[in-house]
């Protein structure tokens, strides 16, 4: 077979050879995984004593299965399904198409995966999986709309692999491995402190039934006084944009995307419609069934910047009523998420605003609250700035370093 010659951009060195392209039936042998058998039978699983059953919703990321499989397949079933050693290369084919993973403990998988079992040239397994994670990706790409459903044993065949020599693999598939790991270590650091701040808003938030919190700074011993929101904030509705967004305009435009990415996702335009003013808080009116955005809320921290878009709520907080406090208090509140029935857009009225009660302490104590959940968030924007660095280095490096 006549083989075309390439390099990538970027590359170790003492390496100058050229990479060649090979049909993936002319390097690897692979297969699907299949149904247990008999298929449909209660007793093919077993949750206590089974093995992993590893299906799409189980390939995780940074190339690893999650640590505990939905279903564990039962010594019935076994026989007749598909085993996977530790150390193989699993890439989903339907569903979220592409997920690779290199196996951490011996397995059962699904019919919705393949397995690349061995190969017929000499292959470094972490350089081949990222090449097979950039190759699904490619060919998604292809796809009508850049979906596909699921992929043929047809369309795999005439997949193109490329590769360098054995060494440069190696190189290559160490390199994005220990890049994986920093990876993994900044978003547990991440986790870690989000776990922190679910801690600490459960202790120094009341529950229902409590007149004081389980935690609180020295000096403050008052109860807390229940109020209604329309006591302590005003509230406004924003304008509709639509016809004044334009591509890198002087106001951000603070809508659903941008509340939800904490300010990450920007429209822009030149006509300040609504203005916010700095203190004020931006609050989420709609959302999808189930969505994430439903009453999240974000605070505004500069003037003449930033314009308020429809169905969301502009609330400007009252005299001795703290902007972090009632930000912290009011975001995803389970009171207005009990509006989303998970049928349907939910849709936050004014009244349904208004009428949110809860307990609040005094000025200082607000101010106290505030200012620590203030530089909580701040640790958590700062490690997600991290993390999100490293994500941005690899997808560079990943464009530079294969072909």
């Amino acid at each position: 077979m006549k083989v075309r010659k390439l390099v990538p951009k970027r590359r170790f060195e003492g390496f100058t050879s050229k990479w060649e392209d090979h049909k993936l039936d002319d390097v690897a042998i692979y297969r699907r995984g299949s149904f247990p058998q008999p298929y449909g039978n209660e007793e093919w699983y077993d949750e206590e004593n089974g093995m992993p059953f590893v299906q799409v919703v189980d390939v995780g990321k940074n190339l690893k299965l999650v640590d505990d499989t939905k279903q564990k397949i039962s010594k019935l079933a076994q026989p007749n399904s598909v085993f996977v050693e530790e150390g193989k290369i699993l890439v989903t084919l339907q569903g979220s198409i592409g997920r690779v993973a290199i196996t951490q403990y011996p397995s059962f998988i699904d019919r919705t995966l393949l397995l690349f079992e061995s190969y017929k040239l000499p292959i470094n397994n972490f350089y081949f999986a990222y090449t097979v994670q950039r190759l699904f990706e490619r060919e998604k790409l292809k796809a009508p709309g850049g979906t596909i459903k699921t992929i043929t044993k047809e369309a795999l065949s005439k997949f193109l692999i490329y590769l360098p020599c054995i060494d440069e693999q190696q190189k290559i598939g160490e390199f994005f491995m220990k890049l994986d790991q920093m990876m993994t270590l900044e978003q547990r650091k991440l986790e870690k402190i989000e776990v922190l701040k679910s801690a600490y808003l459960a202790e120094m938030f009341l529950a229902e039934g409590e007149r004081v919190p389980k935690r609180r700074f020295a000096g403050f011993n008052d109860e807390w006084k229940q109020q209604k929101l329309n006591k302590v904030a005003d509230y406004r509705s924003g304008k509709a944009h639509e016809r004044n967004v334009v591509d890198n305009g002087e106001y951000i435009i603070v809508n659903s995307k941008f509340v939800s990415t904490n300010g990450r996702t920007k429209k822009f335009s030149n006509i300040q419609i609504e203005p916010l003013k700095k203190g004020e808080l931006a609050f989420v009116l709609s959302d999808i069934p189930n969505g994430k955005a439903l009453a999240k809320t974000f605070l505004i921290d500069r003037d003449n910047l930033f314009t308020l878009n429809q169905r969301i709520a502009g609330i400007t907080p009252k005299e001795n009523t703290d902007s972090y406090f009632l930000k912290v208090l009011m975001n995803r509140h389970e009171y207005f998420l009990k509006f989303d029935g998970g049928v349907g857009q939910t849709n936050l009225s004014n009244a349904d605003i208004e009428n949110f009660e809860s307990s609040y302490p005094s000025f200082e104590e607000q101010k106290r609250i505030g200012n620590f959940f203030k530089q909580l968030e701040y640790k958590i924007m700062t490690q997600q700035q991290k993390l999100d660095k490293l994500k941005a280095m690899k997808q560079a490096y990943l464009q530079e370093m294969f072909v």
